[in-house]
């Protein structure tokens, strides 16, 4: 990271200040469409290859949730936004190593990809030493039952990767507090199709964990038909910062 945060070019604000009102109006759309209070739907900027500058430019223009799915980077980007006198809610949003838990921990508030009773563990003991309040975790599940891209699966056997005994792990973890679920869509299903699948898993979560009452779900492409199954996070990069630079 060699930019310097507190300096942004007043035209890449611009082009932030565009994108999110693009973004800001397609949440509340969503959200009179399907009946929903704007009020219960959370924008996350997923700032992963961009900038500190960016993160502190969207600050200034009210944004206060960001996205990092590599510790490497959000670990490094988190500590030139707090230099820059800037406070964020960081999501950690991508596959997490257990060796990297202590890293992530420091500036993370919430984990969104917890996707085994290992990782919970590893978390849990990370949060209860480096921390002075739990971490909030949420749970991601598969929603077509293959954990290959990440994923607790539902009505799994498996004492690991199951949906069941992750959330038991998380709830029960002193360190963490079990906040609710998170999902990708599959590759090649029809959002409206991914995203009812997860409404009805979130139904039942929450039968069983009444206080973890949060859905991350929806992206850029596809925020519309989260929101309108339930969605209370919508994660959104492309479509408020712009193409990603590629990826070194």
């Amino acid at each position: 990271m060699t930019d310097s945060p507190a300096l942004v070019r007043p035209d890449r604000r611009a082009e932030l200040a565009a994108g999110l009102a693009r973004v800001r109006a397609r949440i509340a759309d969503a959200c009179a469409a399907a009946g929903r209070d704007r009020a219960d739907v959370t924008m996350i900027a997923v700032t992963k290859t961009y900038p500190a500058a960016d993160v502190v430019a969207l600050a200034g223009l009210g944004v206060t949730d960001v996205g990092e799915n590599r510790d490497q980077e959000a670990a490094a980007k988190a500590t030139l936004v707090a230099a820059a006198g800037v406070t964020a809610r960081w999501h950690f949003i991508g596959r997490l190593q257990r060796n990297k838990v202590k890293s992530v921990i420091r500036y993370a508030d919430v984990v969104q990809s917890v996707d085994s009773v290992r990782l919970a563990s590893a978390l849990d003991a990370a949060a209860t030493a480096g921390r002075d309040r739990p971490l909030e975790v949420l749970v991601q599940v598969s929603i077509d039952a293959d954990p290959a891209r990440g994923g607790t699966v539902p009505d799994s056997t498996d004492p690991d990767i199951g949906l069941g005994p992750v959330a038991a792990a998380v709830a029960a973890a002193p360190g963490l507090r079990l906040a609710g679920l998170m999902a990708v869509a599959p590759l090649g299903w029809e959002p409206a199709r991914a995203f009812g699948r997860l409404a009805a898993l979130a139904e039942a979560f929450r039968a069983e964990h009444p206080q973890a009452t949060a859905l991350s779900a929806g992206m850029s492409g596809d925020l519309e038909a989260a929101i309108d199954h339930g969605a209370t996070h919508v994660r959104v990069g492309s479509a408020l910062l712009g193409m990603r630079p590629t990826l070194r």
